[in-house]
């Protein structure tokens, strides 16, 4: 017989994490990494438990994800909106909670583009008088 697993996609910046959540001990598999392996930040890695904590659901799912894009901070986020989106797909009821922490809606800020005469965004070299 299969596993009961829940999916969600989640995107941050230029990162996208697909997430599956099977019922399990808790632990948190990212790019067949443990996450302490793979996330070298432990403020990064508790963004990524956030939707657990707040729907009181630590330790009930392992999680699998398969994330690519980005850096660290792009993956964290992307990895929290694709937990947030699955834990829907076990629980309806956990909307409510993970809406009003603000777990599921997507972080639409991204890199500004560079612009022309510009080093970057909008640093500008120095300006000279003579």
């Amino acid at each position: 017989m299969a596993q009961v697993q829940y999916r969600g996609t989640g995107r941050r910046k230029d990162s996208v994490a697909r997430v599956r959540l099977v019922p399990g001990t808790g632990k948190i598999i990212m790019n067949d990494k443990a996450i302490e392996d793979y996330i070298p930040f432990a403020n990064l890695r508790e963004v990524v438990v956030q939707p657990f904590n707040v729907t009181e659901t630590l330790g009930n799912y392992d999680t699998l994800v398969n994330v690519n894009g980005g850096g660290f901070s792009g993956q964290a986020g992307a990895t929290r909106h694709g937990i947030a989106r699955a834990l829907l797909a076990v629980d309806p009821d956990f909307r409510g909670p993970l809406k009003r922490a603000g777990l599921l809606t997507r972080d639409a800020r991204m890199k500004e583009r560079k612009k022309p005469g510009l080093k970057k965004a909008r640093k500008a070299s120095q300006f000279s008088k003579r």
